[in-house]
């Protein structure tokens, strides 16, 4: 048995279902190179009063040692967010089915869904694309070739920022808006959302001139970046919310 376990942005996201499935599991695994928790691991194994293995790229990507387990053990694995906001997870599940696994899915709050906080439609966001740490080597074109189509059709771009947390490093806002100006995919007066810990005590959401941003510190290391399409008069009214002074 496969339980593929989404756990939210927060511990506030831990149902009792989540509760109650981690309980009866033999094995647990936490995913952890996509996102970061608002809550350590060492708390969260408190809160669900089981182990917790800490599963690094390699071990889910391939998935030989989880799949192996689920075949005669209760098999838990959480994923920070939704269970198939990152494809890795929709692969695992796939490969669980042909090897006649039987499988439990539990989606949850994720980042794709928590940014309508920020008063922008969920409708009118376009392509999501992420920013990785390479762009010290300046030859990283891809987000910006998503923001140059999103931007032709309107839509709004969210910017997933790079993390390592094994090694503690994590893309900033800063540096994701000064890498977007170096290559001329925006201006200091581009409109721009930074948003960090979603859906955490710790939200925080900032909108304003990319001039004033790029300056903004936030407190938290899980980040993400929006530049807006052609925004609705309701956007508009939403995003004075979180308007830098």
């Amino acid at each position: 048995m496969l339980n593929i376990i989404g756990i939210g942005l927060s511990k506030e996201h831990l149902t009792d279902q989540i509760k109650d499935l981690v309980k009866e599991s033999d094995v647990v695994y936490l995913e952890n190179y996509t996102s970061v928790y608002d809550i350590s691991a060492k708390e969260l194994e408190k809160i669900l009063k089981k182990k917790i293995i800490l599963a690094e790229r390699e071990l889910v990507e391939n998935a030989i040692e989880i799949l192996e387990k689920a075949k005669t053990k209760n098999v838990s694995l959480l994923i920070i967010g939704d269970i198939f906001s990152a494809t890795t997870h929709y692969s695992l599940y796939l490969d669980a089915l042909k090897k006649k696994i039987k499988v439990n899915l539990v989606n949850n709050v994720s980042i794709l869904t928590a940014i309508g906080q920020t008063g922008l439609f969920l409708y009118k966001f376009g392509k999501t694309t992420s920013i990785p740490f390479a762009i010290e080597n300046k030859n990283i074109k891809e987000p910006i070739n998503v923001l140059k189509m999103n931007q032709k059709n309107g839509l709004h771009t969210l910017f997933l920022l790079d993390l390592n947390p094994k090694e503690n490093k994590f893309l900033t806002i800063n540096q994701a808006l000064k890498y977007l100006l170096e290559e001329k995919a925006i201006n200091e007066d581009t409109l721009s959302i930074g948003c960090s810990a979603l859906c955490t005590k710790n939200q925080e959401i900032v909108s304003g001139k990319v001039k004033k941003l790029i300056n903004y510190k936030f407190k938290s290391v899980s980040q993400c970046l929006i530049i807006p399409g052609v925004l609705h008069f309701i956007e508009e009214d939403g995003l004075k919310l979180w308007q830098l002074k």
